[in-house]
């Protein structure tokens, strides 16, 4: 089905086709008809499937039909909340690229924290038709008066299930507080556990409700390996399989801030070009890091979790999970940054004698078993350790639906610094 049948202007399926998109993924084709219509959605599909454009289209045609030409100040009339600076300036980029093509485009503002909020609240004078920010710096720029959300027609929460895993509950809530009852609500996410379940219960009214496959569009696209590797032999297998493959590019994910240093040291004086991501970094440094990712001039990036969402890199052939994730749901957004849009890609995961009954775990929740590989010269010889050890790499042991207080710090330290 072509875009121009899914009821957008004129102007916006010409934008999608200066981009080079053809025709709608199952989300998109699902999603912007209803959000033309007005109704609420609740949308679940696999990241990569397109969830961006399935909400930024449509609502940026609604509008566009709203604003009023030269009315001043503008009119908040979309607010798109994420839970992270990175998946912000994401959608903040879908929004400006289609907007090139609109001829008298709406004002965008990105606010997230990490950065002076002071560029963010001269950039909101005379007002904004959308804004896109991460609930803490929301907050910081209405209590500044910087912003007002009494006018909000369109309310979109991206990512939900990881906004709440953030911490974000109680922004939500005074937020909810502060907008107008009668508004479009619009819920996209990869999961909905039973904290998003009951927010959404909550608050969309009568939604049109997607739920998009993702184990057979995953299958066709991501080929998932499972390695066998001792710990200790870990960082050897990454260079020897980034040699064999000769990956332009690969995303390597590892469990912690100090983790994502030493690797990525590793592999740059074993000649590779590998930095670091995660979420002690500042603002400015991981901009950079991910332009130069986008742009190859690195070969390797060595992340954190921080890094599972929010980054779009064009046809990433290989993802590799050095440590394993602490949940089958992490698990499935960080394969998720290879095989997007159609593309296919591989996702790695090294797994010890110690770790194998977490993937057990992993599997278990995705519902697929990954065969087990070895690769010649680096058979493992680690044996199961004995019951009640679960934690060889200090990540916290197998994580079950509810994580202790410990857990929670050791996770926020791992982060670093988060979006307020």
């Amino acid at each position: 089905m072509p875009f121009a049948r899914l009821g957008l202007s004129p102007a916006l399926v010409h934008a999608v086709r200066e981009h080079g998109f053809t025709a709608p993924t199952p989300v998109q084709a699902a999603a912007i008809p209803p959000i033309l219509q007005g109704r609420d959605v609740r949308a679940q599909a696999q990241t990569g499937s397109g969830k961006t454009a399935a909400f930024v289209l449509p609502l940026l045609q609604r509008v566009l039909q709203a604003m009023r030409p030269g009315e001043k100040p503008r009119r908040l009339r979309a607010l798109m909340l994420v839970p992270t600076r990175e998946l912000a300036a994401q959608v903040g980029d879908v929004l400006r690229d289609v907007c090139e093509h609109v001829a008298e485009p709406p004002k965008v503002v990105v606010a997230v924290g990490g950065v002076s909020i002071n560029p963010q609240m001269l950039r909101l004078r005379g007002g904004a038709d959308i804004v896109v920010a991460t609930p803490g710096r929301l907050l910081d720029l209405v209590d500044h008066n910087a912003l007002k959300l009494n006018d909000v027609a369109t309310l979109v929460l991206d990512e939900a299930d990881r906004l709440l895993d953030l911490g974000f509950a109680d922004e939500l809530d005074r937020i909810l507080a502060l907008l107008p009852p009668q508004r479009q609500n619009l819920c996209f996410s990869a999961t909905f556990p039973p904290a998003v379940q009951k927010l959404t219960d909550a608050l969309l009214r009568d939604p049109a409700r997607i739920e998009i496959e993702a184990e057979a569009t995953r299958a066709a696209q991501i080929h998932q390996r499972a390695i066998e590797v001792d710990a200790t032999r870990r960082t050897a297998l990454l260079k020897a399989l980034i040699a064999e493959h000769r990956w332009s590019q690969v995303l390597v994910f590892v469990a912690s801030k100090n983790a994502a240093d030493n690797l990525a040291d590793k592999l740059y004086r074993a000649g590779i070009d590998a930095a670091p991501f995660h979420g002690e970094l500042g603002q400015g440094r991981r901009e950079q890091v991910l332009a130069d990712f986008k742009a190859a001039r690195w070969q390797v990036v060595v992340a954190t979790d921080v890094a599972a969402r929010g980054i779009d890199i064009d046809r990433l052939p290989a993802v590799v999970n050095y440590d394993l994730p602490r949940s089958p749901t992490d698990y499935v957004h960080r394969i998720g940054r290879t095989g997007r849009a159609g593309e296919s890609g591989v996702a790695i995961s090294f797994v010890s004698a110690a770790t194998e009954a977490h993937f057990r775990l992993i599997e278990n929740r995705q519902q697929q078993r990954v065969p087990r590989e070895r690769i010649a010269g680096f058979e493992p010889a680690e044996t199961a350790p004995a019951a009640g050890v679960t934690d060889p790499q200090g990540t916290g042991g197998i994580k079950g639906k509810r994580k202790s207080k410990k857990d929670k710090l050791r996770e926020a330290a791992g982060r670093g610094p988060q979006d307020s």
